[in-house]
């Protein structure tokens, strides 16, 4: 028996959502580090708001919260603040190099 797929499958710890543009998939889509809030604006149609709402109803509080500290301290959910840490850290790993 040989195999049915040369590429390996990866198994992810939370893999995305079947249902798409759910709200089981905007909670996984807030919870992920390269999902900006204008991607899931684009996809879905909510604000930062409505899916701060969404995430407050539908999490235990203590997962909110964690959640909120989580965004709040990292920059990359918003697209213009990762593009500007993208740069700061391209600028600074080519000014250790020298």
């Amino acid at each position: 028996m040989g195999k049915k797929n040369l590429r390996p499958i990866t198994k992810v710890k939370n893999p995305e959502p079947k249902k798409k543009l759910s709200v089981d998939w905007i909670i996984w889509a807030a919870w992920a580090d390269r999902i900006t809030f204008e991607e899931i604006r684009e996809k879905t149609g909510k604000t930062e708001n409505e899916v701060i709402k969404i995430m407050r109803k539908n999490l235990k509080a203590s997962s909110f919260r964690l959640w909120r500290k989580r965004v709040n301290k990292i920059s990359i959910k918003s697209r213009k603040k990762f593009e500007q840490n993208r740069r700061f850290l391209k600028d600074k790993s080519w000014k250790r190099l020298y």
